[in-house]
């Protein structure tokens, strides 16, 4: 359900290297969540860090509405940086298993198939 890797970059590096990856793979960043900054905002406290990355190529997320509009809920593709007890890792859900749990269509499975290796290849290229 999970692809995550560990990384033995700090998270400031690996939040950076995750920026630059998804644009390399020919994607776009619509937007960062700093899910950690905002729960210490709130006054929770919080020790952990978490960034997600909210990330969508406009084919693919065309294609995928073109055949059902109600797949919007799945979008946008969201990949977190985060640490767990002091290490970073770096983990998205895998989209094929996401988009097969609420579509059949084979078609939209290639996509997600498509969708899910690139996004992983942006996991690789920034741990």
């Amino acid at each position: 359900m999970y692809y995550i890797v560990r990384t033995e970059k700090s998270f400031e590096q690996a939040t950076a290297d995750l920026d630059s990856a998804i644009k390399h793979q020919g994607f776009g960043v619509l937007h960062i969540h700093d899910l950690a900054a905002a729960l210490r905002g709130k006054g929770v406290p919080f020790d952990e860090e978490c960034k997600i990355f909210e990330v969508c190529n406009p084919v693919y997320a065309a294609k995928v509405l073109s055949s059902n509009m109600r797949l919007n809920m799945a979008l946008p593709c969201r990949i977190s940086v985060f640490t767990e007890k002091g290490k970073t890792e770096i983990g998205l859900i895998r989209p094929v298993r996401m988009l097969s749990a609420l579509s059949r269509d084979p078609e939209l499975i290639q996509i997600a198939q498509e969708v899910e290796e690139k996004t992983i290849q942006m996991i690789d290229e920034a741990k």
